[in-house]
């Protein structure tokens, strides 16, 4: 039986990063063998991270990087916020976008993954790489982005037309708009029919019960029906809100303005919001 000095149990803790009975444990299991115990820590750690899979992972971190003309987005989740704010777990997220920006990954794969799992097994807490989102920016345009100080709500928002620094700071903008209201939609026309057809039935419920609105003519109803539409629509479609910071003016509006303004005709290019876990 070998002697398992607290020397050779710091030792494995510092390479493994397992709890300081877990390596002393190992190292007595194994004789004192330390490759042999790494090993045995690390399936351990795997069995545990499998048991832990079906755990809710609600915290965890939004990360984002520009290099060049693209941008990459990359979601990590774990059990707690004690761990989402852990300077390894952010270390792991920052790993991960250097692997997708440099071998250009677009998608979660097995290489990604393997990064953060080294990680779970040492803490013990599910978590999970949930996202990843590679954005191209084209040529004379910008790209605005935003993370909220939770890191759980980010915006990206390209604005194609011109890089003058005005366009950069309205994309911007766009981005903390996003994060603010959230819309559902970008635009009226990806706002499914079926949606509106639902919301129709409720707007018609709603009317027949106001006995003013019921005893007008159809064609009256029709009309008051199609307005509470287009208001609805404009509440949940992002080009069609009040902007962020000119609530007189649409993000339309403003698009057209800043456009003016730095005399450039100006369109938006990828608008992205990014809500942890959805």
């Amino acid at each position: 039986m070998a002697n398992i000095t607290a020397a050779m149990v710091k030792d494995l803790r510092e390479q493994t990063g397992a709890g300081m009975m877990d390596c002393k444990k190992a190292l007595v299991d194994t004789d004192g063998d330390v490759e042999a115990a790494i090993k045995l820590l690390k399936e351990k750690g795997l069995a545990a991270v499998a048991k832990r899979a079906e755990r809710a992972t609600s915290e965890g971190r939004i990360f984002i990087r520009q290099d060049g003309n693209k941008l990459a987005v990359v979601e990590l989740t774990c059990e707690t916020d004690f761990v989402a704010k852990n300077a390894d777990f952010i270390a792991c997220g920052e790993k991960i976008l250097d692997e997708v920006l440099a071998k250009g990954y677009t998608t979660v794969v097995d290489e990604l993954k393997a990064l953060l799992l080294d990680f779970a097994t040492r803490t013990r807490e599910n978590m999970n790489l949930t996202k990843i989102d590679v954005i191209t920016i084209p040529e004379n345009s910008v790209a605005g982005v935003y993370i909220h100080s939770d890191f759980k709500t980010a915006g990206v928002t390209i604005v194609k037309g011109s890089t003058d620094d005005k366009v950069k700071e309205f994309a911007k903008d766009c981005c903390m708009h996003l994060a603010a209201f959230t819309p559902a939609y970008i635009k009226k026309e990806e706002v499914p029919e079926s949606y509106i057809n639902e919301q129709k039935e409720i707007f018609k419920a709603q009317m027949d019960q106001d006995e003013k609105v019921a005893s007008k003519p159809q064609q009256v109803k029709d009309g008051i029906l199609q307005g509470k539409i287009n208001k609805h629509l404009a509440e949940i479609c992002f080009v069609d809100q009040m902007f962020v910071k000119d609530d007189k003016k649409t993000v339309n509006a403003k698009l057209d303005e800043i456009g003016k303004s730095v005399n450039a005709s100006l369109s938006f290019g990828d608008i992205k919001l990014y809500l942890l876990g959805k």
